[in-house]
């Protein structure tokens, strides 16, 4: 999928949880073009013969397309967790946003103590 196509479906998830925030908006094109950059990476691989272990002229290696795309993934993933599009990531921010809610400014404090 292409940066456009990954920036139309990561917004629709983080609004259909409701963690997307106008804020975000920088984190999600950034994680956008490493999906892009992964999706490229991973067809390549293919193309390649998707074989997961590479002879060079002295070893044997992993195949350097494979480490990058698990790097890709890797990147991805937290991205992900940071915008609350995973079960941890949306508990943590759910978490957050019921202490956010439930704190008290100090001239609330003062003023409940009054009454």
């Amino acid at each position: 999928m292409d940066k456009t196509s990954w920036k139309r479906k990561v917004n629709k998830e983080a609004r259909t949880v409701g963690t997307y925030r106008p804020s975000f908006d920088m984190m999600i094109d950034t994680l956008c073009e490493i999906l892009a950059q992964r999706d490229q990476v991973l067809e390549d691989f293919k193309a390649s013969g998707a074989a997961a272990i590479v002879e060079t002229a002295t070893s044997c290696k992993q195949n350097p397309l494979l480490t990058t795309w698990m790097h890709l993934n890797d990147q991805a993933l937290t991205y992900w967790r940071e915008l609350g599009l995973t079960p941890s990531g949306l508990k943590k921010l759910n978490e957050q946003a019921i202490k956010i809610e439930g704190k008290k400014s100090a001239l609330e404090s003062a003023l409940d103590s009054l009454s």
